[in-house]
């Protein structure tokens, strides 16, 4: 199925209502619902977080365009699941022990999502119990997020809660954070803005080179 430009724009201009009303037009017309995503809106998301990355759009239009997005995958993700089209991988992510700050989190979830990987979104404020129980039920890699130069200490316990399961891959990120400290903490991985952060994750999970 060849790309539906009206649908990447829309997400790309983070046009809610368009997403959804092509959406609904494209699937009353038999369209694939898991090419829809693969072929025209994953593309719109993966370019904004290359132009966020190279500075050309910001925080407010990444935003808009995730809630556009999301809204197209609270339609396409029921369809997909009875196909039986299967995730990149399962994460989990949140924002560590004693921080409450949520946008850059959101912001990662929904690329990662729109990226085709299952995310599990732990919320603000997460102790190591609940990244834990998030890998028991699966997480392949868990995302960690700390706005406060007071609480990105505690990823360090996140990442030696987990050190009994190697295979799980632990990436870090936020305003204060750097690959210098993800690199003394034994981090897996490090990414300053959300389209790094799928980058990043699809190297650590062996997805990409």
């Amino acid at each position: 199925m060849a790309k539906i430009q009206a649908l990447y724009d829309a997400v790309s201009k983070g046009k809610r209502k368009d997403v959804e009303q092509i959406v609904n037009a494209e699937l009353a017309k038999g369209a694939n619902p898991v090419e829809m995503l693969m072929d025209s809106m994953i593309p719109a998301m993966r370019d904004l977080g290359d132009r966020f990355s190279r500075n050309e759009v910001y925080v407010p239009e990444m935003l808009i365009a995730a809630r556009a997005m999301q809204t197209g995958l609270n339609i396409l993700e029921p369809l997909i699941a009875q196909r039986g089209h299967k995730p990149l991988g399962r994460v989990c992510i949140g924002t560590v022990k004693g921080d409450l700050h949520d946008i850059g989190k959101n912001l990662v979830a929904m690329m990662l999502k729109g990226a085709g990987f299952e995310v599990s979104d732990l919320g603000v404020d997460c102790d190591a119990e609940k990244f834990a129980k998030a890998v028991e039920l699966g997480s392949q890699a868990v995302l960690l997020s700390a706005l406060l130069t007071t609480t990105m200490p505690y990823m360090r316990e996140v990442v030696t809660r987990l050190k009994d399961k190697p295979q799980v891959k632990i990436i870090i990120g936020g305003a204060p954070v750097t690959q210098q400290y993800a690199d003394e903490i034994g981090a897996h991985g490090y990414a300053d803005n959300a389209g790094e952060a799928v980058k990043v994750v699809e190297r650590c999970l062996g997805l990409k080179g």
